[in-house]
């Protein structure tokens, strides 16, 4: 990461960025990481957009999330993501609260700092919430199989599986990036976010795939505007 080697970064996939995260981090209480994650989403423009990352999501998925909300249902988001570097923004930019937020963690423990008690991070890897690892997150964080799963690469196949596995009605649905003009256009061949036997069960099982190209009319909320 010091030598700007992207490529090699990114082929160490969630484990070799979870490594480099505690490497990097260890040793911080969790209110010092909330504070480093505020900080650097405060200042941090994506190079492409210019435009912050907490602006970069979905419009489609912003009506989504309020439909369902409006229509009595719970809410998450289940992420191959750090946890705790989620947390302190999902509510504002998504709506979703800290609680209602499942990704990958890293252990803690309990100190006393300077009279106060804190929590510590360590560079131990507590839980990856990828792959087979979402629907043991979902039953360990949230305790019910869900009726509606929603994605986009291979990671969330057995979460979907999972979710159509359960009784009575469900729905399953991937995102497809087809739009390399106003998003990116990226599926089977991908190093990072790959489609391909996900997609493959979309079509045996009849889950909903999504077009993002063909059939979002907006991608961000700032295209929009």
């Amino acid at each position: 990461m010091l030598e700007n080697d992207n490529k090699t970064l990114a082929a160490s996939g969630h484990e070799g960025l979870l490594e480099l995260l505690m490497a990097t981090h260890a040793g911080m209480t969790t209110a010092e990481f909330e504070g480093t994650v505020k900080e650097w989403l405060s200042t941090a423009r994506h190079p492409r957009f210019n435009r912050p990352y907490t602006e970069l999501i979905y419009q489609p998925m912003l009506e989504l999330l309020a439909y369902l909300r409006a229509n009595g249902f719970k809410t998450y988001i289940v992420s191959g993501g750090g946890i705790e570097f989620m947390r302190p923004w999902t509510e504002q930019v998504y709506g979703i609260p800290p609680e209602q937020v499942v990704g990958s963690s890293i252990k803690t423990k309990f100190e006393i700092r300077d009279g106060k008690p804190v929590l510590v991070r360590l560079a131990e890897v507590d839980f990856i919430d990828d792959k087979e690892g979402k629907p043991v997150g979902i039953n360990s964080h949230i305790g019910r199989r869900p009726i509606a799963a929603f994605g986009n690469s291979d990671g969330d196949l057995q979460m979907l599986q999972w979710t159509q596995a359960g009784n009575g009605p469900s729905f399953m649905l991937l995102v497809h990036h087809t739009d390399a003009k106003r998003e990116w256009a990226y599926d089977r061949n991908s190093h990072i976010g790959r489609l391909d036997k996900a997609l493959d069960q979309a079509n045996k099982n009849g889950w909903t795939v999504v077009d993002m190209k063909k059939d979002w009319k907006t991608v961000f909320p700032f295209q929009a505007q």
